[in-house]
């Protein structure tokens, strides 16, 4: 119950950090392109600077919340930071703004904060960046602190440059090639540290969005192809792994579908897994079942159960066995092909196994003796298997 509540909140959270943001970016918008409307009293108390800056600001924080948001949908501590940072401030611009927007994004901020509040433990996630990945994000700030520095340490040899944010504008601009003319050297000195800093800012702008935006269309094209990616599995908690696929999973789907259940399917072919990933609310990790790291993907330590129900009875024992290991509380059921197998399956690990051959037999004996219900009968051995198992 724990988990599912956790889970809810953390959607709701979710939900209402990326309304807020989409609501800012069309506060902030608004508050340009159009005339103020009658505001708070208390508000025209405020210097006239304040409610436009709110307007011009809105949009920027938006479009960063809506990064934060998505680093909260992954899960990520970081994300929860950088929202409860910048939730205060769609909070004011809110309260300051100057459209009819200004209060619903002033009440929807603060309705965020507090699902932030109380949903703190489910955004536990670290920011998993490779060392070629940090290394492109220090360059790129290192180049743009460079560029800045030297603008505003040379400001006497460049045009209209007096202050630090001059030299930030520089910077940008540079960075991103625009060249907008109104900040140009006038020196020789300045025009080489022009040139170096152009330099410097585009390989190193070019080479950030390389490396860390590859990782995002690798994930895109994974997903195309049938494989689960790390946003699909970030809030998974209290949901059910199935390992492998066979004939008997096929029902098993379905029953979990039905019961609005959230579940993993780990299978190591890639064409049933494309097939499974085309139909809504599956979740497809395209591994061995076997293998420990897949498992750990899937959360095997906070899933509520492991079933294993495929045709091939010594695959099913090798992912039990390596399920158990990794998680020894974990309730494991299994499906036996052959009847022989069930002792071998519960010594894997299993704390229940099903064979199915053996259930068709009595249910066959049952109706050849008279036996008018058989699904009655099928619950009953159900029963009797449980109560044996225990």
């Amino acid at each position: 119950m724990a988990g599912w509540r956790d889970r809810f909140g953390g959607r709701i959270a979710v939900l209402l950090v990326g309304a807020a943001a989409l609501l800012s970016i069309v506060a902030g918008i608004g508050g340009i392109i159009t005339e103020p409307v009658a505001r708070l009293p208390f508000v025209a108390l405020l210097p006239e600077g304040a409610t436009e800056l709110a307007g011009f600001t809105g949009a920027v924080t938006g479009f960063l919340l809506l990064i934060a948001a998505y680093g909260l949908r992954r899960g990520l501590r970081a994300g929860w930071y950088a929202a409860a940072v910048l939730l205060p401030l769609t909070a004011v611009q809110g309260l300051v703004g100057s459209t009819v927007a200004g209060p619903p994004l002033l009440g929807l901020s603060l309705a965020a904060l507090l699902a932030l509040a109380i949903n703190r433990r489910v955004f536990s996630g670290e920011v998993d960046l490779t060392t070629t990945q940090w290394a492109s994000v220090a360059g790129l700030v290192g180049s743009l602190g460079y560029s800045t520095a030297g603008a505003y340490a040379l400001a006497d040899e460049f045009t209209n440059v007096t202050t630090i944010t001059d030299a930030v504008y520089f910077s940008v601009v540079t960075a991103s090639t625009v060249g907008y003319g109104d900040v140009t050297p006038t020196s020789t000195v300045a025009k080489w540290f022009a040139m170096s800093a152009l330099v410097l800012n585009v390989a190193s702008f070019a080479v950030a969005l390389g490396v860390l935006f590859t990782p995002i269309i690798e994930a895109r094209l994974t997903n195309a192809l049938g494989r689960m990616t790390d946003t699909d599995i970030e809030l998974l908690a209290d949901h059910i792994i199935v390992l492998g696929y066979g004939e008997l999973t096929e029902p098993l789907i379905d029953e979990l579908l039905e019961a609005d259940t959230d579940f993993v399917v780990v299978t190591p072919d890639e064409a049933v897994a494309r097939a499974l990933r085309e139909r809504d609310g599956v979740r497809v990790l395209t591994a061995d079942p076997s293998d420990e790291e897949p498992l750990e993907r899937a959360k095997v330590g906070s899933a509520r159960a492991v079933v294993a129900a495929t045709n091939n009875d010594a695959e099913d024992a090798l992912s039990i066995l390596t399920a158990r290991q990794l998680n020894p509380e974990v309730i494991i059921v299994a499906a036996a092909t052959e009847r022989e197998n069930v002792n071998k399956l519960k010594r894997a690990g299993a704390n229940t196994v099903i064979s199915p051959a053996t259930i068709g037999g009595h249910l066959l004996v049952e109706s050849a003796l008279g036996a008018s219900d058989t699904e009655a009968v099928a619950e009953r051995l159900l029963e009797d298997g449980d109560a044996a198992d225990r």
